[in-house]
């Protein structure tokens, strides 16, 4: 589901609220209209020294947002605080995306082409995500269920009606946590073929999979890369030969 949002010109001035969604319009050829960005916008790694910073996701600074005057504002439903938008959407044009699938993601970026005047470039990089999906159709991991973790202390997972549950389906994947959205994993109700430990918002790291081993010793535990399940803009183009990568690494 989109947002749709009138401008009155031509788009020149852009504050991105969404780490993916900026690093898609960098690779769009917009980065020189980029005006603001958040502290977490951290792809292309250069951005955060050459365009004002307002904050974060959760916490935008709106006075420095209107101290730059930007005559598009694009954020994300879930990512982004309600309040915040409410306020920036009475005084800026706010186009706002909610992805929870493959198909949201390929819609969302053909309208940010539209809406920023980058059609062109956002047709071939559909194009080129779409044909590097159908890579991944012969993969052998239907039945095998994972739980899929991104936070600790409490554990949270991603669970149904998520991009990331999205992402899992697209692998073959059975999600082994049945509640929607994010909930606080119950580990000791679940028995999962995998357990993935994500690299964010939490950074997972060696010395965890060691822990959730002894909780789960049936299980395999996995460090993956969460930006290739969570990141649902360009980055979308590298992530079926990262999830190919993957599916041999968890096969061993």
């Amino acid at each position: 589901m989109l947002r749709t949002v009138e401008v009155n010109s031509t788009v020149s001035r852009i504050v991105s609220l969404v780490p993916s969604q900026t690093e898609l319009l960098a690779d769009l050829g917009l980065r020189k209209k980029l005006v603001g960005i958040t502290k977490f916008c951290i792809h292309p790694s250069e951005l955060r020294r050459e365009v004002q910073l307002v904050g974060g996701t959760k916490n935008v600074r709106i006075d420095l947002i209107r101290s730059l005057k930007p005559d598009l504002i694009i954020g994300n439903r879930e990512e982004n605080n309600q309040a915040d938008i409410e306020v920036l959407e009475k005084e800026f044009p706010v186009w706002m995306s909610d992805i929870f699938n493959l198909e949201d993601a390929l819609e969302m970026l053909t309208e940010i082409g539209k809406i920023t005047g980058a059609e062109a470039k956002a047709g071939e990089l559909k194009t080129a995500i779409t044909n590097n999906f159908e890579q991944l159709h012969d993969l052998k991991l239907t039945g095998k269920s994972v739980l899929y973790l991104i936070w600790k202390n409490p554990y949270i997972a991603a669970g149904k009606h998520t991009f990331i549950d999205a992402m899992l389906q697209t692998l073959g994947f059975e999600n082994a946590v049945k509640e929607k959205r994010y909930p606080e994993a119950a580990l000791a109700t679940l028995a999962p073929d995998f357990v993935f430990l994500s690299s964010e918002p939490y950074p997972f790291k060696e010395k965890d999979t060691e822990e959730l081993q002894q909780q789960f010793p049936a299980s395999k535990i996995v460090l993956v890369n969460g930006e290739y399940f969570s990141w649902y803009g360009s980055r979308l183009l590298g992530a079926p030969a990262y999830f190919l990568k993957l599916s041999d690494v968890i096969a061993k």
